[in-house]
């Protein structure tokens, strides 16, 4: 057997976990296929000696490749020409692809299938990745050039949708807007009791790397704390969808600059995310909202 044959081999015993992975991203049997085909052709182009763990490498790649193909088909306002229907689920013939079907059918309800798609990518790939396929966090977190923490998030948000424990995806995203629009007339206009107000008890505020070198701190507890850290400031931070929830943004000359990811629970900001590395912002996705 050359080595060619022996990858092959290897590739193929990955191969129907990597197919569940990208049909539960993307909801499409022609673009799990596509997300597949694109892994083999990396990995054939690679040196498999210097691949530890071929299943996790296998998995990310996957995950990448469908993280791509979901920002691109959102950014179209696409759904996917071949999506799984919701009456398959529930029990109707559709003359669809049987495996599919199946691989489906035995984790997804209707419900959950028509939900999904209401995500935005990275909550998509968090939930799929973390609570279909036990993937850690820190993994999830480094597919999406985020901190754990943030992955975290992602899915925590992704699941409470899903479980129907928030509202609708466009109500929920109307009480986030009121949150952040109040922390940042609070924030400019240096309203400390106003900051602490909209801030949880316990909120914490991180930053990575790349905003630890500008100065800020890794971290910050507590709502007074946090308060003090945006008193007075946010002159020039605008509203933005950031991987589907509103956050919010520095961009001078529309060039994001930095990007505060914001989780918001029962009315209160219970996190914030201080993102300033060009890589993870450029893997974001963000869209600047108007004033």
């Amino acid at each position: 057997m050359d080595d060619h044959d022996w990858l092959a081999e290897r590739f193929e015993e990955h191969r129907a976990r990597l197919r569940a992975v990208a049909l539960r991203m993307l909801g499409s049997s022609t673009e799990a296929d596509d997300a597949v085909q694109e892994a083999w052709l990396r990995l054939s182009r690679s040196d498999p000696s210097g691949i530890a763990n071929l299943g996790g490498w296998l998995t990310t790649v996957v995950s990448r490749v469908s993280l791509d193909m979901l920002r691109s088909r959102s950014s179209r306002r696409e759904e996917p020409h071949d999506a799984f229907p919701v009456e398959t689920v529930a029990g109707s013939s559709t003359g669809g692809d049987p495996e599919y079907e199946a691989l489906l059918a035995d984790s997804l309800g209707p419900a959950l299938l028509v939900v999904l798609e209401t995500l935005a990518p990275a909550e998509r790939l968090a939930f799929v990745l973390h609570d279909m396929f036990a993937v850690p966090f820190d993994e999830i977190g480094a597919i999406l050039a985020r901190s754990p923490n943030a992955a975290k998030q992602l899915a925590s948000r992704a699941r409470g949708r899903l479980q129907g424990s928030a509202a609708a995806p466009e109500t929920d995203v109307a009480r986030q807007r009121e949150v952040v629009d109040a922390f940042l007339a609070a924030s400019r206009s240096g309203s400390f009791d106003a900051l602490v107000a909209v801030l949880h008890p316990e909120i914490v505020l991180r930053s990575d790397s790349t905003a630890v070198e500008m100065g800020s701190a890794a971290e910050v507890h507590g709502a007074e704390a946090v308060a003090g850290v945006f008193c007075g400031r946010a002159l020039g931070a605008q509203p933005a969808m950031v991987d589907g929830a509103v956050g919010v943004v520095w961009a001078p000359g529309g060039t994001p600059k930095v990007v505060w990811d914001v989780t918001i629970e029962h009315g209160k900001i219970v996190a914030i995310e201080m993102l300033a590395a060009s890589a993870t912002i450029e893997a974001l996705d963000l869209v600047v909202l108007e004033a």
